[in-house]
């Protein structure tokens, strides 16, 4: 192991990357190769109340048309299974996908789209979260009675717990509260989304991908096409930049369903514009933290509340609340932990993965608690953390055991590098030996 960890390693596919020969998927063009453009709803959220296609079918060099008529098998996908391939009448975020025009070339395909004959009722949509959760918000999905996610039938609130936080507050001489907010962000990749599809000679679906979890998404293609998962041979490993955005189908259903229904190789690329106005965002957080800790510095409870926007549709969402609950209160041993955790829809483009999906949204406003707290109770911040760092054994709010801790190792390097002279009992921890002065965890609460 010595001969890899801390060496520089050449990276396998540099040499294709830096000479340009490596090929992503927009590099190929087939013959016969069609394109495709699509009609993207101009409004936030609406009802289609007309659509005809027939003046942008009959576009000369148009090859054919798509709507939610022509998805072959299930029209929804995504994490949640709630979001239509093309939406057939309601409208929940501007840049929606309505249906697509296939073209001898993107400028035809472009002619016939502009073509197309639509009428939206247009509505009130709802942008802000907690206008959202109010009881006469606006519904972004027209079916349901309410903002809220449920994880399970009527549960809008995910909670996790260890301990009794009530009773961690009683041990307190301290407590600090305050609100932080992560904004919305855009992966903004090198490679925008694309896709190209065609029948191969054993008449499979093959379609070349820019995704970053293949066997992810093929179970959704699958299903969307109606085919079995051996009927499709799903191509990818070559990505021009993802970050997390790569994680949620955008060009290869649209790609496969017009390969499928015309016979012909498709290309489907989004350009840069549609890229940064509609595909999935790393989600707004916003987190509400209450923290109890002693004289000492050490930590004895922490309520956390946190409203995630997930956007039009469920996607990543509800799984990226519970894990930013796991590590909300970071690498800190904490006996008394109680977060809760609410998914909120609004007419937004779609929230999804991204960098440090959803730790790094909680990690932030705790490392900002433990500055108040060092300021509250006049303790050194590098002391606080040494105090209170994960060891071996330690267990977290989903009552994991912690199992090679190194976030005191890590903070000494950190101290290092930055020139920090920490006092030697701080040197002298490590992750492997619980700290003297800290208290007993309250009974757990089952």
């Amino acid at each position: 192991m010595t001969e890899y960890v801390g060496m520089s390693m050449p990276r396998y596919d540099g040499v294709g990357q830096a000479t340009g020969r490596t090929k992503y998927v927009d590099d190929f063009v087939l013959p016969g190769m069609v394109y495709v453009k699509v009609l993207r709803s101009p409004v936030h959220k609406g009802v289609i109340r007309h659509l005809d296609l027939s003046a942008a079918e009959n576009t000369p060099g148009v090859v054919g048309v798509l709507s939610a008529e022509d998805v072959p098998g299930v029209n929804l996908y995504g994490a949640g299974g709630d979001q239509p391939v093309f939406t057939p009448e309601h409208i929940r975020y501007k840049g929606e996908l309505i249906a697509a025009v296939v073209g001898v070339d993107e400028d035809t395909a472009m002619e016939g789209v502009e073509k197309i004959d639509i009428q939206i009722e247009e509505q009130t949509p709802v942008f802000d979260m907690f206008e959202a959760m109010k009881p006469d918000a606006p519904l972004v999905r027209p079916d349901s009675e309410s903002n809220l996610w449920e994880y399970e039938p009527g549960q809008t609130t995910r909670v996790m717990y260890i301990g009794d936080v009530e009773e961690g507050f009683a041990q307190a001489e301290h407590i600090v509260e305050g609100r932080y907010q992560t904004g919305e962000q855009d992966h903004a990749p090198l490679e925008p989304h694309a896709s190209v599809a065609y029948l191969d000679e054993a008449e499979r679906l093959a379609i070349h991908t820019v995704s970053q979890c293949l066997y992810f998404q093929l179970g959704q293609l699958a299903a969307i096409f109606g085919l079995p998962m051996s009927k499709i041979r799903y191509i990818g490993g070559t990505v021009g930049g993802g970050f997390g955005g790569k994680n949620h189908i955008h060009a290869d259903h649209v790609a496969g369903i017009a390969a499928l229904k015309f016979g012909r190789p498709v290309k489907y690329r989004e350009t840069r514009r549609e890229d940064l106005q509609y595909s999935t965002k790393r989600g707004v957080f916003i987190l509400d933290y209450k923290t109890g800790v002693r004289d000492d510095g050490t930590l004895v409870a922490n309520h956390i509340k946190l409203w995630h926007d997930s956007g039009a549709y469920g996607g990543f969402s509800p799984y990226g609340g519970e894990k930013c609950s796991m590590f909300a209160s970071g690498p800190y041993h904490i006996p008394n932990i109680r977060t809760e955790a609410q998914t909120i829809l609004t007419n937004k483009a779609g929230s999804s993965s991204m960098r440090g999906f959803t730790i790094m949204n909680g990690q932030f406003p705790m490392e900002m608690q433990l500055h108040k707290i060092a300021e509250e109770t006049g303790i050194d911040p590098w002391e606080l953390r040494f105090i209170n760092a994960w060891r071996d054994g330690d267990k977290g709010v989903s009552r994991y055991t912690v199992r090679g801790a190194g976030a005191i190792e890590a903070m000494k390097k950190a101290a290092d590098l930055a020139g920090i002279e920490l006092p030697e009992h701080l040197l002298a921890m490590d992750s492997r030996t619980p700290p003297p002065q800290r208290g007993e965890a309250a009974d757990v609460v089952d």
